[in-house]
């Protein structure tokens, strides 16, 4: 009889009647559709456990029917139990099906329970497992953001091309008030952008992002300390909001974009199917009448569309907009090199000498390079878009390096012409005899420290006995110098020519009166 599995209401009531009402077993029958079998088996059972009823309603459902029937009805009704946990975890192997682990089952017990049994009782305990907490979402307080699984796509107007692109979703945890569009990428600037767009549309910003672990969000996916991504966590920072990623593989932390994309792609993007569009612009004009009609739409759970809701319960508690536009910039890690430059985008920018060798984090945005030691601003460089080329700021250099950078053609001139305009005469004189003007700076330097060992006027002298004999480096001058030939006038064409007198010299008349002889 108790395997005719009699509900537990109907024994308390087959009780309640014959022992507090004092009904026949027929009228019993009668009123409860069961039979007159049924109703002696649950008297006698009662009966041989001296049991009454006020002790009965005392007893939950499950220790009346232990006490009862005992094992008799108990789920493994005097057969061996299947292990669930065992067959959850065989099911996740490859080829496993329930039909296989029930024969492996039999193998082992013999008297176990037939197929369908054995399946219904691995239901009811992977039914038991998992259970979903119902999230109380409160007004202004998460914006929920992923991509859809579908793809919208227009068509390239010169090829014909069908160009596939990304459906950004976000919605407000309250009242579902739900924002989308179509994007190239789901890369950073595009997420970014789409953030930005996204807080516009719904007017104000919510005190949380919570996000799918994508890479545009999340570089380091973990369950309990996932790693930010470092442009979208300033965006948060400038929003003045923070960033709950939900966990890695965990949908049910985001239900409710989920939802909200589900909805997406079956009242947006399947409702386009039949539409063509020649440009990513006009694609996101059709998205936005659509998504007008969608959040206008009345809910039927709620008797009210997400607009009216989100006016309700949402729009008053949104944080206000940042007063200036979010400036995107990309972030990376360098290193300081031995010429005391870093690599951004394969350009070079300086940064003070003294750090060379440190590792700093390096923000790149469409006009500034700035650069950060351990969280604070050292320097920054207006970007430049020349590959292979050095943007560097005179401070950051040594000092010796500071002097090379100063030197040139017309400031060596320039310092040579305080000496004497001989003394600059012979510095243009070499460096315009060099192949290249810098091959001549060092001679130039040279002769110009020379004034510190001699005098200004003696310099200029020996330049100008250099400049007469056509020399031109700063060995020569040196030499000049050094044997005091700067003190000996210079011998020109203007200076009279002395006669000499010896008995050797004839003169012109000798000459011509040898002619005439």
């Amino acid at each position: 009889m108790a395997r005719l599995r009699v509900a537990m209401r109907k024994i308390r009531e087959i009780l309640r009647q014959k022992w507090v009402l004092g009904q026949s077993h027929r009228e019993v029958a009668l009123s409860l559709r069961v039979s007159l079998g049924t109703i002696s088996e649950v008297l006698t059972r009662a009966s041989r456990i001296e049991l009454d009823w006020p002790a009965a309603q005392e007893l939950g459902d499950d220790e009346l029917e232990r006490r009862l029937y005992g094992d008799v009805r108990s789920e493994s009704g005097g057969r061996p139990a299947p292990d669930c946990q065992w067959i959850h975890a065989e099911l996740r192997k490859p080829g496993v099906t329930l039909m296989l682990l029930h024969l492996e089952y039999l193998e082992q017990h013999p008297t176990g329970y037939r197929y369908t049994r054995f399946c219904q009782i691995y239901k009811r305990w992977l039914g038991k497992r998992g259970l979903s907490m119902r999230q109380f979402h409160r007004a202004g307080e998460k914006m929920f953001v992923d991509y859809a699984g579908m793809k919208p796509h227009y068509v390239n107007p010169a090829t014909g091309e069908k160009i596939e692109v990304e459906l950004f979703v976000a919605t407000l945890g309250a009242s579902n008030y739900t924002y989308a569009e179509a994007t190239r990428t789901q890369r950073v600037p595009d997420f970014i952008a789409s953030h930005e767009r996204a807080l516009r549309y719904f007017g104000g910003v919510p005190k949380a992002f919570v996000c799918d672990q994508l890479k545009s969000g999340v570089t380091i996916p973990c369950r309990y300390e996932p790693g930010l991504q470092r442009t979208y966590e300033e965006f948060a920072l400038h929003c003045g909001t923070s960033i709950l990623p939900a966990r890695p593989a965990t949908p049910k932390d985001k239900a409710k974009i989920e939802v909200a994309v589900q909805v997406a792609e079956r009242w947006i993007l399947a409702r386009l199917r039949n539409e063509t569009f020649f440009s990513l612009a006009a694609l996101n004009a059709r998205i936005a009448e659509l998504l007008e009609e969608l959040n206008g739409r009345v809910m039927r759970l709620y008797g009210q569309s997400r607009r009216e809701l989100y006016l309700r319960l949402e729009r008053s508690e949104l944080l206000p907009l940042p007063g200036r536009p979010f400036v995107l910039g990309t972030w990376k890690s360098a290193k300081i090199s031995i010429d005391y430059h870093v690599q951004a985008d394969w350009h070079f920018y300086s940064a003070p000498h003294e750090l060379r060798g440190e590792q700093v984090d390096v923000r790149i945005s469409a006009a500034v390079v700035e650069i950060f030691l351990r969280g604070r601003r050292i320097t920054s460089h207006a970007r430049s878009y020349r590959r292979g080329g050095h943007t560097t700021k005179p401070e950051h250099m040594p000092v010796a390096h500071r002097k090379h950078l100063e030197w040139s053609p017309s400031r060596l001139i320039a310092w040579g012409a305080k000496t004497g305009p001989k003394t600059a005469e012979l510095l243009a004189a070499i460096l315009a005899d060099r192949p290249h003007p810098e091959m001549g700076y060092r001679s130039c330097l040279g002769i110009l420290r020379l004034e510190k060992r001699y005098s200004p006027n003696r310099l200029e002298a020996a330049c100008a006995r250099a400049l007469a004999a056509g020399a031109r480096s700063y060995r020569h001058v040196d030499a000049i110098l050094k044997r005091g030939l700067d003190r000996i006038p210079i011998l020109n064409a203007t200076t009279p020519s002395i006669p000499l007198a010896h008995e050797n010299v004839r003169g012109a008349d000798y000459y011509q009166e040898e002619v005439k002889a």
